[in-house]
């Protein structure tokens, strides 16, 4: 089992580092007191393998029980590591200002005494991490990208998950798309009698889809784009992606695009499914 500790200064960007890992497939917990630590470890180890990464946030928001993190790390019966956040004094103090919030060691007092009370506290535990993250000069987007480039093992495909869609425009496009290509333009075998009732899993409907004049040089065209656009998504933190891709009815052109496009993602080592959203409507 994968055991991460998720610790550091309050203001570091412990929240954001935690949504890193759960894009990533970690079962993820916020702010478990420690005591209950080895006891959630024990319930891991008894879910048959279903659970086998976990990432979990302490910090000094556990108040009293917070003093119990050292002894419960020295005595887990398996390999924990530490990941400890932190971050330059001003930044902390700006990231506080900006969203208003009080610092938790500093309730009545200036937040620069809050982070100087957690560094003096924290102290044993940056010393112990197998990581210290300086965050300062990441944004959130960086933090987040950064935490899986980190985290993810070499050899494991890409962290975004991909779905492309096929839809027909007759029945709207689909609401969760973040790109939408249109291939009303490539030949249509719904005015062939032979092909009207395949779709675009059919080797038939592919064969004559491709072989139209603009469809090689427009899924060359798509390809490239997607290429262009996957990093950018990924940069950006993303963790989903949807490609609609549309024709009238959504059973023959659009499918066979879909299953092109799907191909190659597949043969780049991406996470790909596809879903013929409309490919039996309209029978």
């Amino acid at each position: 089992m994968e055991f991460v500790i998720l610790t550091g200064m309050s203001g570091a960007g412990k929240t954001l580092a935690l949504r890193s890992f759960e894009d990533m497939g970690y079962f993820c917990i916020d702010n478990l007191p420690p005591a209950l630590i080895p006891k959630f470890a024990d319930l891991c180890n008894q879910s048959e393998g279903n659970i086998n990464k976990v990432a979990i946030v302490v910090d000094i928001r556990g108040g009293l029980f917070f003093k119990d993190l050292q002894k419960v790390l020295e005595n887990m019966p398996m390999e924990v590591n530490i990941l400890f956040l932190e971050a330059n004094d001003d930044v902390i103090i700006r990231r506080f200002k900006e969203t208003k919030r009080s610092h938790p060691l500093a309730l009545d007092e200036r937040i620069i005494d809050g982070i100087n009370k957690e560094k003096e506290i924290l102290e044993i535990f940056k010393d112990r991490a197998n990581l210290v993250l300086d965050t300062s000069n990441f944004t959130g987007h960086q933090l987040i990208a950064k935490i899986k480039e980190i985290f993810t093992k070499k050899g494991e495909k890409e962290g975004l998950s991909i779905t492309i869609m096929s839809f027909g425009f007759k029945y709207g496009i689909p609401i969760d798309s973040d790109m939408v290509f249109d291939v009303r333009f490539l030949p249509n075998p719904f005015y062939d009698p032979e092909l009207k009732h395949y779709t675009g899993n059919d080797k038939s409907v592919q064969e004559y889809v491709m072989a139209g004049n603009k469809t090689a040089e427009f899924l060359q065209k798509l390809e490239d784009m997607v290429d262009f656009l996957i990093p950018c998504y990924v940069d950006e933190g993303k963790s989903q992606l949807v490609i609609s891709i549309g024709c009238t009815g959504g059973k023959h052109r659009s499918v066979t695009i879909s299953n092109k496009l799907k191909e190659k993602l597949e043969r780049d080592g991406k996470r790909v499914k596809i879903y013929n959203r409309d490919i039996d409507k309209g029978k």
